[in-house]
């Protein structure tokens, strides 16, 4: 039987390719309300093709309430497995960034580049062509197995709470969002608004998400020459562009913000050097400057299991008012509570209001859990890597949705993470191998 799922798993490689170019093609960015579509129609077209690839697989299928989520299912029995993956994707950035265009999809040196090709449009694919091998192989699934798409994964996770609002709840399950071999533990997540008045002249707007270190703003206000000065001096990256100077970072997740470079609080730091700040701009230069960890607020914040807390500036906006998105990871163990007092206090110091955004409760599983040890044996079997341990992870998947429930993969030890930066892409090869690993975690979580 192993040989024979292997090969229906070298069958399908062709097939899952030509479905990522498919589905990361659809500019799937999350636009309230847009044109009429719950989220608008980029991601209710993703979520359409995912479902009608589901059903050319053998798949049944719902497209659930008015594109808040959808779902494809096989097998049966009373226990339900669910593979959840998301089809929402951040935005492009600065397309200049790019080396081809994010949303049109391109095969190169055994990779392929686009947005939501690494998060999470490759590997939630791949899970499900996993499935269809075993299908092929002639594999009974003694449980049923879902398929869970969410639509607002990279927003407020509106998808899978209506989900779990109007359909059954999964007894166990993993998803693809992470990486291997596998993560137990993730931090709590809260984004916030820093808000108050502008009682200057100033304007200023940049950044794309929360959860995104920014990789560049461009500042348009007057003394430009002092601030190119100020940049210089400094040593951060900018260049002259129409209409201002255009301060420059490097992208990454804001679970992983030590590895970017923010361009706002390096815009920021500059600015109040240079005598041009605010409320805002002050309390980034003062209270965060380019420290991921926020070490002036909150101290040495971490435990063992997950690690350090992680702040980042997402978001500028001065305008009418002064208002800054912010993105905190903070460790399983230390309470939500004792970090928003410590917020509070000090924003207070500069004339700002906290306002929250969203709170996602953090995850954690101890290792002896049978889940756990299956995906863990199945991984080390397919791999042969004995040597990888779980880890704990600031990212926030799905797997905080459900109980018996862990991210899974699909990004190897030693692979880098792209998700959220320009030139996104998935290694195929890669991915072949994660498509391996979810097969054979499918065949034992179904028996």
């Amino acid at each position: 039987m192993q040989a024979k799922i292997k090969q229906h798993l070298q069958n399908q490689h062709r097939p899952l390719k030509e479905a990522i170019k498919d589905v990361v093609r659809i500019p799937s960015v999350i636009e309230e309300g847009g044109a009429g579509f719950t989220f608008g129609k980029g991601v209710d077209d993703a979520l359409r093709t995912t479902l009608q690839i589901a059903e050319r697989l053998g798949f049944q299928t719902k497209y659930g309430d008015e594109g808040y989520y959808g779902y494809a299912q096989i097998g049966q029995g009373q226990d339900l497995v669910a593979v959840l993956g998301h089809l929402d994707v951040v935005p492009a950035g600065e397309l200049d960034t790019w080396n081809t265009a994010p949303f049109d999809p391109v095969e190169r040196d055994g990779k392929i580049y686009g947005r939501g090709a690494q998060d999470d449009k490759g590997p939630t694919l791949a899970a499900m062509f996993a499935a269809k091998a075993l299908m092929d192989a002639g594999v009974d699934f003694n449980r049923r197995l879902r398929f869970i798409f969410g639509t607002d994964e990279e927003s407020l996770w509106r998808g899978v709470k209506r989900y779990l609002e109007r359909e059954e709840r999964p007894s166990m399950g993993f998803t693809p969002d992470s990486k291997f071999p596998l993560t137990y533990a993730e931090k709590g997540l809260l984004e916030f608004y820093l808000e108050g008045s502008n009682e200057g002249n100033l304007v200023l707007k940049g950044g794309n998400a929360f959860n995104a270190v920014p990789d560049s703003i461009v500042y348009g206000g007057e003394r430009k020459d002092e601030l190119a000065a100020k940049l210089e001096e400094l040593g951060y990256d900018h260049e002259r562009v129409d209409g201002g100077i255009k301060v420059l970072g490097k992208a990454a997740h804001a679970s992983v913000a030590e590895t970017g470079i923010n361009a706002i609080a390096r815009l920021c730091i500059a600015l109040e050097a240079t005598g041009l700040d605010s409320r805002v701009i002050r309390f980034v230069a003062q209270e965060v400057g380019e420290d991921p960890f926020a070490t002036d607020i909150f101290g040495e914040c971490a435990d063992v299991p997950s690690g350090r807390l992680k702040l980042n500036v997402g978001k500028i906006d001065i305008g009418h008012k002064e208002q800054l998105s912010v993105d905190i990871r903070s460790p399983v163990t230390v309470p939500k509570e004792e970090i928003v007092e410590k917020l509070i206090t000090v924003a207070r110091e500069y004339g700002l209001a906290y306002r929250e955004y969203d709170w996602i409760a953090p995850k954690y599983m101890p290792l002896d859990h049978s889940l756990i040890e299956t995906l863990m044996k199945v991984y080390r079997e397919v791999t042969r890597d004995t040597e990888s341990e779980p880890e704990s992870s600031g990212g926030a998947t799905f797997a905080r949705s459900i109980e018996n429930c862990v991210a899974f993969g699909p990004i190897l030890p030693g692979r880098s993470s792209v998700a959220h930066q320009p030139n996104e892409y998935v290694v195929l090869e890669d991915l072949y191998v994660a498509m391996e690993v979810y097969a054979y975690a499918i065949y034992e979580l179904t028996r």
